[in-house]
Parts: C-alpha cells; structure tokens; sequence
C-alpha cells in the first residue's frame, strides 16, 4: 500500500518555504503527498503588479499555490475554507470569517474529516508558535493536534467518517542555529533582525530564544531545485527572494535540511535523531 503523508497549515507557499523539501522528496521516493490549507491567504502583502488578471489577492494566491503544487508533485490540494487573519493588530483579525474567530473544535472537525478520507500515515503541522507566531500558524497547529489526537475516536464529529489512527505526528521546527546566526549576521549587513520579513513583524532574536527538540532531519539538497521552483511560483510573498540574500547564505552554510519534532508517537529517553520520517 502506499504510503501517504499529510500536511495541515494555514496558507498559500507555507508547503513551500516550509516543507517544500520533505514534501518534493518523499513524493519522488513514490509517497503521495497531500497539502489542507486552511486559508487563501487574503491578508498577505501584495505588490499591485502581481494581481493583474485576477479578482482579489484569494484568487491570485490560490493560482500561485496551484502551480506550485504541480512542481512539488501534490496529490490533493484541500482548502477549509476559512479567511486569513493576518498577523497581530491587523484590521483582517476582526473579518468574520478569519480562521482565529473560529472555534478550535470546528476547525479540527474540518481537520479530522480529511485524516479520515485521506488516511495517512505521517502528519504535519507548525510547533507551537506557528513557527513565528502568526496567528493562523497556532491556530491551525491546535486544530490538527485536536484532530489527530481524536481521529480514531468516532464520537468525536462523527459526521466526519470512520475513525483513524495515522502512525505519527510531527511539528516542523526551524533549528535555533540557523535564527540565532541569522540575527548575527544581519546587523552586519543594515538589518534589524527584530524586523524581520517584508513587513517588519517578525522578531528573529525573540523566536531564536524559543528551542523546540529535533527529533527527525531530512536532508532535501537531491530536491533543492524542486523546492525552488516551487517558492518561485509564490513570487507575490517573495517567491525566490526567500531562497537567496542573507537567508540563502545562511542555508547553504547550515545544509539543505528540514527539522522536525516528533509529537506521536512519543519519544522517550535515550532517543537518538533520526533522518526519515516515517522512521517511528
């Protein structure tokens, strides 16, 4: 049979930036590879150029996670439907329909419905701080958590189908290496690492203090190619500029990798790291 993997996070290019390389490399090994997004990504920054041609930044975004769906090799793309809530203090926290003013229960139960259809054997999400505390990233995280913990439990939204059990849950994790150099070097070069990304909200030297264990890192430079062409596709969110400049530098010196923690099953002790996912 073969073997599935799920990941679960909140907008358009996350399964790229992100996860690109795990997702491109276990679909070439024969892996099918599935992306719920619960966003279109409305609230995200958008340069006027890039909406030529469509409705509304939902659509365009959309159209950019499509293609690089295809370079990745996606089996599914699967949408929740929920609105994206921007980050903190934006005017797009209070739209109606913004993931975070829904229910974490709801959201899980949309979750849930796909774990059960789709039945993988390896699912992913964000840590606990949504990687750099967006909002949706969190939330998000907590709905799968929920859902994955219930999945095989049918009286949890038991609308939902038959229960489930996946063999294992991951959060992807950035290595505090990798933040911690990063908010070295960019003062060198007329950066304010507590300003980070295009809109200058993203503390570096605050997520560089939050450590999360690696339990499991795969090396993806055999599909760096792949995972660029795909992070170009989102050039409205920087596209390549997300692989070059200081980030790149910083990545070539640290390796074409990306790290995980083992959420399920859980690790105990005298655990050592491993470099295959669906080794658990």
């Amino acid at each position: 049979m073969t073997k599935k993997i799920l990941a679960v996070l909140a907008h358009p290019d996350d399964e790229s930036f992100g996860l690109g390389g795990t997702l491109a490399l276990y679909q070439q090994r024969g892996y099918e590879t599935y992306y719920v997004c619960a966003t279109r990504g409305e609230a995200g920054t958008v340069d006027e150029e890039h909406l030529k041609g469509f409705k509304d930044t939902a659509e365009m975004r959309t159209d950019e996670l499509m293609r690089a769906a295809k370079e990745l090799g996606l089996k599914e793309v699967i949408f929740l439907g929920y609105r994206d809530s921007g980050m903190p203090g934006m005017e797009a926290n209070n739209h109606p329909n913004a993931q975070i003013n829904h229910p974490i229960e709801e959201v899980a139960g949309k979750v849930v419905k796909h774990i059960r259809e789709i039945k993988p054997d390896v699912v992913i999400t964000f840590d606990p701080i949504g990687g750099y505390k967006h909002p949706d990233h969190i939330h998000i995280h907590k709905a799968t958590v929920l859902a994955f913990a219930n999945a095989d439990d049918e009286n949890f939204h038991p609308e939902s189908g038959e229960g489930f059990k996946p063999g294992a849950l991951y959060f992807q994790v950035f290595p505090r290496g990798f933040l911690k150099a990063m908010t070295r070097l960019m003062p060198l070069v007329g950066k304010d690492p507590t300003k980070w990304g295009r809109n200058g909200d993203i503390n570096l030297k605050e997520l560089a203090e939050v450590s999360f264990p690696v339990h499991v890192r795969v090396h993806t430079s055999s599909v760096s190619e792949i995972k660029n062409k795909a992070s170009i596709q989102h050039a409205s969110q920087g596209g390549m500029q997300m692989r070059r400049g200081l980030m790149g530098f910083v990545m070539r010196v640290f390796g074409e990798r990306e790290d995980f923690m083992r959420a399920y099953p859980p690790v105990v002790d005298g655990f050592k790291r491993k470099y295959d996912l669906f080794d658990f």
